[in-house]
């Protein structure tokens, strides 16, 4: 290799992206640990492992050099590089950098299958509807497979704190997926946290030691004094870029470094390479500088309207020459960010405003970019401006291209005059942002927004988009009295819509963070004021959050008469949500499960992470690996999506459905991810969750005590784990543990008040709290009846209940030395048990069994013991017939992901084709997990 200095390395660097490779590749001095390990990467996604890695420093660090001198290895060792950085001047432009970063692999777009080639045409056309994101994402990681397949692909993205907020959703969600390709993304970036691309390591850049700097400084200015070069390496800190460019402003003449920050240095040393420069190149570099991306063509175009003169390309020339610039194909780029921030800054404000103007000018073909860069040269309010920027926001609001309007709504709120009607713009802005889950830019323009200027519509509003943006657990119960009454002020000015929304929000507070008595009638009462058809959804879903022990028995009456359209996967998570609040797992499930649906069908991926909380109440119906597939990949799409509230639920049901199946390192590692989140302690539907897992990890391990004391803190309305309605659904917990720690009168003083409130809400939940309970803790004079008559009301669904009633039954009858009674129903449990892969408790059956005198040999393993909760989706898919390309689209992964799933597949279930898959599952399902050989002794 020859090695070169971080010098050559800088002096290569570009604003618009990496530059192609160079003809060999470098050394950088002082970055070899992270050289190493980005080749490790690099080897890896040769053979097939993705991954991704976010760089992230301060400027001038060298970040833009280590992309290069990877992307130089990277072309070397067969990869095909793709390139392109931020720019402040398109952070509000939708899929700006995706497009640039994508054209060398644009040819592949017109040889996709027809959905992903119209997303990714839609997104990039001035003109057609804009497809939701996660559409456009998911074509971008099939086009990306389908270049990989012939060629291993390495994406370069610098200056990531600029990149767009629809391209930067799109390589988050290609940099989890890379996995199984041979794809490596490696972006860089000042900030650490909020634009990583993934959950991927990262790798922080820091200042190079004394040494490397002195290396450094030593090859590019070996000329200077030693006072000099002293005061150099203080001044520069560590930092190349600086040890690079400031010799350049003070070689031969008395040193001037002053006290100034590091940046503003480097940008002055920038800035005054330019002194020299003729009037025409300076023109042209500001051009550039305010429009990064435009074609050379057009920069000369403008660079000569601003001149009075043709300013040719001896004008790009003396730019390079003077290493002002870079031409990387027929794209002029400068040859740092701070070049390009350095000569906009020093330029006069009449040159920057007549800049933009000329090149707004010159962009009458695109519209969006016109009016940006006219906005741009305007100083002061603008009234016809404004109204244009409307116009526009409003033809891409009516075309679906939400993300194009928010700029435009942006730069008309600027414009205008009026402080209300800038505040109704800003509003409709922040909507838009987060209607496409922006919550970045979101957050920027509700900083923005004049609270003293909103009327109740916009209150209303804005309080939605707020509450969508951030779900803080700090003071709840205020948080949902100003949701109501900001939501009665809204349905008074005739906002019936947003009035329901944001009632809906404050409701769902009352469940999420248990809202006390007071709050919960407030919200309950404004929603009685509006004399609201009782039959309609969000109707149903406020009673239903609010108070459910008042309306339950009235809800669940009809949730279950309804007959909604099945395809709106609005109502179906409300109908959804609002049962699964109440208890009422049955119906939760059926409904949520035709939500998520829609929402896969739509590429909603923020809704299907909501509506896949479903896998909570699959878990009592005994659908432990429904419930573990659904909680997974709700949690990869809550994480992807932001939806942190569904994180906790997902996590929370995730740890259960692992305690459930004898998982107990998962569920303890869950478990503790569950409880270190910044939002759980204000979370009670949460915390109670945790506190059930906790329980029945304890249990399982023989620590019957603890797990009742854990068990017991979840109905103590002072303690933090206490949840006033979900707590029921530990109550079949607490009386296990009660029975095995000898604590059953003080069970039943704790549930005293149960069958009262399962009177009042009769939901499955309720039903199965009352009549499990009474059972398990009854007296042995009662005990045989009340078994009779719970085995008899249990919901039909309520798979482990019954086999958990069966398992008690067994063991009580063989306390009492009834044998062979006994067998009956621990035979019953055993085999449920094993159905739906519950370990603890079989084992459990089998224990007693043996002690009953009948011998129970170990459970067949079934098909969530060999595959993991993907694998298993992927293997069910396949045995229904969908190709690889259907499975891929219905489970948001790239087509040949699933391909290396089924190749690691087919060894673990014994099979060598896809046409075994279906034989294959059925055999593992049904298991016979009845039929251990069982050497049963009846005399």
């Amino acid at each position: 290799m020859t090695p070169c200095t971080e010098e050559a390395a800088h002096a290569q660097h570009s604003s618009r992206g990496p530059p192609q490779a160079e003809q060999s590749p470098h050394a950088m001095i002082g970055r070899g640990a992270e050289l190493r390990k980005l080749r490790g990467l690099l080897a890896d996604a040769a053979d097939g492992r993705g991954g991704a890695l976010l760089i992230h420093g301060t400027a001038g660090l060298g970040k833009s050099a280590l992309l290069r001198t990877v992307g130089a290895e990277g072309t070397e060792d067969g990869f095909k590089v793709l390139s392109a950085a931020g720019v402040e001047t398109e952070l509000w432009l939708p899929f700006a950098a995706l497009q640039l970063l994508l054209q060398p692999a644009a040819d592949g777009i017109g040889k996709l299958p027809s959905p992903h080639r119209t997303a990714l045409v839609d997104a990039f056309s001035a003109t057609e509807t804009e497809p939701h994101i996660f559409r456009v994402a998911l074509a971008v990681l099939e086009l990306l497979a389908d270049e990989a397949d012939r060629q291993p692909l390495l994406l370069l993205v610098d200056d990531l704190q600029w990149i767009d907020a629809s391209s930067r959703d799109v390589l988050r969600f290609v940099a989890r997926r890379t996995r199984d390709l041979p794809v490596l993304i490696v972006a860089a970036s000042r900030a650490p946290d909020s634009y990583a691309p993934s959950g991927q390591p990262d790798l922080h850049l820091q200042p190079l030691g004394q040494s490397a700097s002195a290396e450094l400084l030593d090859a590019g200015a070996p000329d200077l004094s030693a006072p000099l070069r002293a005061l150099i390496l203080e001044r520069a800190a560590g930092n190349p870029l600086a040890l690079v460019e400031l010799p350049k402003t003070v070689q031969d003449s008395a040193p001037q470094l002053d006290d100034l920050p590091l940046t503003q240095r480097l940008e002055d040393a920038f800035a005054a390479r330019t002194d020299s420069a003729s009037p025409e190149c300076r023109k042209l570099l500001l051009a550039l500088a305010a429009e990064p991306n435009a074609p050379l063509n057009r920069l000369l175009e403008v660079s000569s309207r601003l001149a009075g003169t043709a300013v040719s390309v001896d004008a790009v020339q003396e730019a390079v020459d003077a290493g002002l610039v870079g031409l990387v194909g027929r794209v002029l780029q400068f040859r740092h960010p701070l070049m390009r921030s350095a000569i906009y800054t020093r330029a006069t404000v009449a040159d920057r405003l007549a800049t933009h103007r000329a090149i707004a000018a010159a962009m009458a073909d695109t519209p969006e970019r016109r009016l940006l860069h006219l906005a741009a040269a305007t100083l002061g309010p603008d009234e016809e401006l404004a109204t244009q920027l409307e116009r526009f926001a409003d033809t891409a609001l009516a075309r679906g291209k939400v993300a194009s309007a928010v700029p435009a709504l942006r730069q008309a709120a600027e414009l205008v005059q009026d402080p209300r009607r800038r505040t109704e713009i800003l509003v409709r802005a922040v909507e838009s942002a987060s209607e496409i889950n922006d919550r970045v830019h979101t957050q920027l323009l509700l900083d923005r927004a004049d609270m003293s200027e909103l009327g109740p519509l916009e209150r209303s509003r804005l309080m939605v988009v707020s509450d969508k943006a951030a779900f803080e657990p700090d003071e709840p119960h205020r948080r949902i009295e100003d949701m109501v009454t900001t939501a009665a002020g809204a349905f008074d000015a005739g906002g019936v819509q947003v009035a329901e929304n944001l009632l809906w929000r404050a409701a769902a507070r009352c469940f999420f963070q248990d809202g006390d008595a007071r709050v919960r009638t407030l919200a309950a009462a404004e929603l009685d004021r509006w004399n609201p058809d009782p039959d309609a959804p969000v109707v149903l879903t406020v009673r239903a959050y609010t108070e459910p022990f008042r309306y339950g028995a009235e809800v669940i009456a009809r949730l279950g008469s309804l007959r909604p359209d099945r395809l709106d996967g609005r109502i179906m998570h409300f109908l959804g949500s609002g049962a699964m609040v109440l208890g009422d797992a049955t119906l939760a499930a059926r409904y949520l499960s035709l939500a998520a649906s829609a929402w896969r069908s739509q590429g909603r991926l923020g809704l299907l992470a909501r509506s896949l909380a479903g896998g909570w109440p699959r878990v009592y119906l005994g659908q432990l690996d429904q419930a573990r597939e659904e909680s997974g990949e709700g949690l990869a799409l809550a994480e992807e999506t932001g939806e942190w509230i569904v994180w906790l639920g997902v996590k929370a049901t995730g740890s259960l459905v692992a305690a459930l199946r004898g998982e107990t390192e998962d569920a303890e590692r869950m478990l503790g991810e569950l409880r270190a989140h910044r939002l759980f302690p204000g979370m009670p539907f949460a915390a109670v969750m945790a506190q059930q897992v906790e329980g029945l990890l304890a249990l399982f391990d023989g620590r019957a005590a603890e797990a009742y004391d854990a068990l017991a803190r979840a109905f103590d309305p002072a303690d933090p784990h206490y949840h006033s309605v979900s707590r029921w659904l530990l109550a079949p917990d607490l009386a296990d543990a009660a029975v095995a720690a000898g604590t059953v009168q003080r069970a039943r003083e704790l549930l005293e008040g149960l069958p009262e409130l399962a009177a009042r809400l009769p939901s499955e939940m309720m039903v199965v709290a009352h009549v499990y309970t009474e059972a398990v803790l009854a007296p042995d004079d009662t005990a045989e009846e009340l078994y009779t008559a719970a085995l008899t009301a249990l919901p039909a669904g309520w798979a482990l209940a019954r086999a958990r009633l069966h398992l008690h039954h067994g063991r009580r009858l063989r306390r009492q030395r009834h044998n062979v009674d006994a067998r009956n129903p621990l035979r019953s449990a055993r085999d449920e048990f094993d159905r739906v892969g519950a370990r603890p408790w079989a084992e459990m059956a089998r224990e007693q069994l043996r002690a009953a005198g009948e011998s129970s040999g170990r459970r067949h393993a079934n098909t969530s013991d060999r595959l993991s909760a993907q694998e298993m989706q992927i293997a069910v898919l396949a045995s229904r017939g969908l190709s690889n390309r259907e499975i891929g689209q219905r489970l948001f992964i790239s087509h040949r992901t699933v391909g290396a799933h089924l190749y690691r597949i087919y060894p673990r279930l014994g099979i060598t084709s896809r046409g075994k898959l279906a034989a294959a599952l059925a055999a593992l399902q049904d298991g016979h997990p009845g039929s251990d050989s069982s050497g049963a002794d009846d005399s």
